[in-house]
């Protein structure tokens, strides 16, 4: 098949979107398939087109079903998709409706779809490749965060909670996040000012952000909304606990059962979490059989397999 992905983030953009399409591409170039990523649309003939994004890759749906109104749109949705743009915005709504297929990252997701649409919907869930070595600090309890620093990200709420820890206890945040905004950077730079075991380094590599989330006691996502993070597939497969905001997209990959939830936007539930995850064996290993049990469900075997299936649903 000729299959076209097509995402709002651009080449050597490290975002989460970017990330699944380059997978995407490799996994179904391995399996036969003739495979372009693209930013948009340009027309040419695809057998399949895969639009990450329903509002913002809007234009290309548009443009592939007014091209090819019996074609095979497959529409994968985002977290600001699903928890906040198909409830206000048209140009979403319209591509869940043209689309043939919906995918999801993660099996909660499916419950923020109308009705009408779940049975066109299929669940995906991303893998991860990890093969870095895990070598953990002896001296300190590092926690990493993995996320850019934009608001859905609620990106310092693991600082606030670090200042919420007497200061004597031997433990570190480490961020790696771009700053999309001067003011974003500001804080950051506040943040560590007043609280030194905080370090945000910033944008860096995938290579090296792996590396310091494989040299993690623990790992932090903090957001307000997530299609189904990448950084969850990435920890989970390299065997580091997670505390994550009670949110749809957190539960759906993580289960509904894992002891590391705190609510959203509440630092103080938040640091009584890792320090619980800290001085207490027996909460950290509980965290650690939890992601265990969800392991299976982002080897890139199963990933290739639900790509498979959706497919052959077009033969």
């Amino acid at each position: 098949m000729k299959i076209a992905i097509v995402t709002p983030a651009a080449a050597g953009s490290r975002t989460g979107n970017r990330h699944t399409a380059q997978r995407w591409a490799a996994i179904l170039r391995a399996a036969g398939h003739k495979v372009s990523v693209a930013t948009e649309w340009n027309a040419a003939p695809a057998d399949v087109l895969f639009a990450l994004h329903a509002r913002r890759s809007h234009p290309s749906v548009l443009s592939y079903h007014q091209a090819c109104p019996n074609g095979n749109l497959v529409v994968v949705l985002t977290g600001t998709d699903l928890y906040r743009d198909i409830r206000y915005d048209t140009a979403a709504r319209l591509s869940l409706k043209f689309a043939r297929r919906l995918v999801v990252l993660q099996e909660e997701g499916l419950k923020e779809l109308p009705r009408s649409f779940r049975a066109k919907t299929r669940v995906v869930y991303q893998s991860a490749r990890v093969t870095t070595k895990a070598i953990l600090p002896k001296t300190i309890f590092r926690v990493c965060v993995l996320g850019h620093l934009r608001e859905e990200k609620d990106p310092f709420r693991a600082a606030l909670a670090l200042k919420l820890i007497p200061p004597e206890e031997r433990i570190e945040v480490v961020h790696l996040g771009k700053a999309l905004a001067p003011a974003s950077a500001a804080q950051a730079r506040t943040l560590m000012a007043h609280e030194p075991r905080y370090r945000w380094l910033g944008g860096l590599p995938h290579w090296r952000a792996l590396r310091w989330l494989c040299r993690s006691h623990l790992m932090v996502i903090s957001s307000r909304m997530e299609g189904g993070a990448n950084a969850i597939a990435e920890a989970v497969c390299a065997g580091v606990p997670v505390l994550a905001s009670a949110i749809p997209g957190n539960i759906g990959m993580l289960g509904p059962g894992y002891p590391g939830y705190y609510p959203l936007g509440d630092e103080k539930a938040l640091a009584r979490l890792l320090t619980k995850a800290m001085r207490h064996q027996a909460y950290y290993q509980s965290l650690k059989r939890g992601i265990a049990a969800r392991q299976r469900l982002f080897r890139p075997q199963n990933e290739q397999a639900s790509l498979t299936c959706l497919l052959r649903e077009f033969a």
